[in-house]
């Protein structure tokens, strides 16, 4: 097969050096905004168990002050001094079971958060394929255009000569015009694409790179494993991650609703505290002839209790809170639904596409084999004459088109193949390694 790409750019201070997917996908990991977004949601998701938690541990406090005091008799000073006090306050919860449900709905939501950043790990290397192969595609098709170009524009030049010499009409000229004049604009048209693929590259890492690896002949063309559409679904209800952080956030739901019908039960607490308080007074003895004398004084208190509470009526919030949280609760359970029927949806679309792929990149290799002959066996027929110059340029058309879409075919067999294990839940960086084997 001819090959049709062809990527080496030249740079201001020479050729740069390509660069393959493996080396974009490092990149991404470092430099993908969206990426690292995720990973600081996860962070961030990492904190609702620990708070959850917190309504279940000891709370302690403390509290001080110091003040000055004055006293005044008459419009006299007769009393002044420091007070100084301080206390401390250890709650333990004994009975809490809306705390004991919210700290439930807290794991689930941390659960949640790691079963999110583990989707978007796996879908950053369908993002980077997508984007390094949607360059390659566009390439592919640029070259393509550019042979197109370059062929149509030889063969109306030899139109243009037989046309002088009298060998041909002067339709067969404006036929040949017309082809090259379309093949020129279809490459002005690639060569804008080429510049908006590469820019979306270029926006995946935060950095210009100027070439790229390109996908070689030996790429094996199989059948998705295991063979059996059931089985990937199956996969895909146990691994997916949309769906596995969608079955959390149910899980978080129903102890959220759990925890809102627990308020309205006992709260047991046991509680202990200690405080201390200090008075340094002075008193003036004589008005006349003023004596200050100090009269410390020190307070301490503890205090051991087991202290109950139990709403009566607040108004009907905490009734209206239970109902609002199943509610939630009962359309948590249908957004669940709706993402596993979504998954389902997506594996046995994307395990079709994959066979029909297959068969395409087969039934597309055999086309380039016999456009190829056409264009040959249309060559000689338009020597003798038996053949015109619009059958071929109708042949040469044939050929880069079937070349472009055998190429786009195993294009989209890997994609496919990543959007496949990226909806069973099954796909690994390592994935993306196995690709790199099979760039030149």
């Amino acid at each position: 097969m001819k090959n049709l790409i062809l990527t080496s750019l030249l740079v201001v201070s020479g050729i740069a050096s390509s660069e393959n997917i493996i080396d974009i996908y490092n990149e991404a990991l470092e430099n993908d905004p969206k990426y690292r977004a995720a990973e600081f949601s996860l962070l961030s998701g990492k904190e609702f168990v620990v708070q959850g938690r917190a309504g279940l541990m000891p709370s302690v406090s403390i509290n001080g002050s110091t003040n000055w005091n004055e006293s005044y008799q008459d419009g006299n000073l007769s009393n002044e001094y420091n007070s100084f006090s301080s206390s401390a306050r250890l709650t333990q919860p004994l009975i809490r079971l809306d705390s004991w449900f919210q700290y439930k709905r807290s794991q689930a939501l941390t659960n949640a958060a790691e079963a999110d950043f583990g989707y978007e790990q796996q879908n950053l290397v369908v993002r980077t394929a997508e984007l390094y192969f949607g360059v390659l595609r566009t390439i592919d098709n640029l070259n393509a255009s550019k042979s197109e170009e370059k062929a149509i524009k030889k063969q109306l030049d030899q139109a243009k000569q037989r046309y002088e010499v009298g060998l041909s009409a002067i339709t067969g000229v404006q036929e040949a015009q017309l082809a090259y004049d379309l093949s020129l604009a279809a490459r002005i048209r690639t060569e804008g694409a080429v510049f908006s693929a590469r820019e979306a590259l270029n926006a995946l890492i935060g950095r210009e790179v100027y070439s790229i690896d390109p996908l070689g002949d030996n790429l094996p063309i199989v059948n998705p494993s295991p063979a059996s559409k059931q089985d990937w679904v199956n996969l895909a209800i146990t691994s997916n991650y949309k769906l596995k952080a969608a079955k959390l956030r149910r899980d978080a739901s129903k102890n959220s609703a759990r925890g809102a019908a627990s308020d309205h039960l006992p709260k047991v607490d046991i509680v202990g505290s200690a405080s201390k308080s200090e008075t340094n007074q002075y008193y003036i003895d004589d008005f006349d002839a003023p004596i200050l004398i100090s009269v410390p004084q020190e307070t301490e208190r503890r205090a051991y209790s087991i202290q109950f509470s139990m709403p009566i009526f607040q108004g009907g919030s905490v009734n209206s809170r239970r109902k609002q949280a199943y509610a939630n609760y009962d359309k948590s359970i249908e957004d669940t639904l709706f993402i596993e029927r979504s998954v389902i949806q997506e594996v046995r679309s994307e395990y079709s596409n994959v066979l029909s792929l297959v068969a395409s990149v087969n039934a597309q290799e055999q086309a380039v084999v016999s456009a190829t002959s056409a264009l040959e066996a249309t060559k000689v027929g338009y020597e003798v004459g038996t053949r015109n110059i619009v059958d071929l340029l109708q042949s040469e058309k044939n050929l880069y088109s079937a070349e472009r879409n055998l190429a786009n075919a195993k294009y989209d067999y890997i994609l496919s193949n990543l959007r496949l294990g990226l909806a069973a839940g099954n796909l690994e960086p390592e994935n993306i390694a196995d690709i790199n084997n099979f760039l030149n």
